[in-house]
């Protein structure tokens, strides 16, 4: 129907604004699996595809801002990093508008 929200269905999810999260866009592509090569289900995974998935869990976890979480990495909130990093991001933007404000008191004149 015309101008009903069954037309937008599939672009908009419940709670996110029109707004969808890229996962498929994070994770690198892999390498095809030649099934000619494999013997046994468990010598389907190359090295070459065990290094490529450790690599993303590296990625993902210890260095990937999450937006879901203050844009910390899930290894700062599991060490107890995530309070000092937020009140130092803080602490910078107090500064920066702070600065910010006297530039232009300064050049209004």
């Amino acid at each position: 129907a015309v101008g009903t929200f069954d037309e937008f269905d599939d672009d908009l999810e419940f709670g996110r604004c029109g707004r969808r999260e890229n996962h498929h866009e994070a994770i690198p592509p892999l390498p095809l699996l030649d099934r000619r090569m494999c013997n046994s289900p468990s010598g389907c995974l190359t090295s070459a595809l065990v290094g490529q998935i450790e690599a993303f869990v590296h990625h993902y976890n210890p260095q990937r801002y999450h937006e879901s979480i203050n844009n910390v990495t899930p290894a700062d909130i599991y060490f107890g990093r995530d309070k000092a990093i937020l009140k130092q991001r803080e602490s910078i933007k107090r500064k920066t508008l702070e600065a910010r404000r006297l530039y232009h008191r300064q050049h209004a004149a």
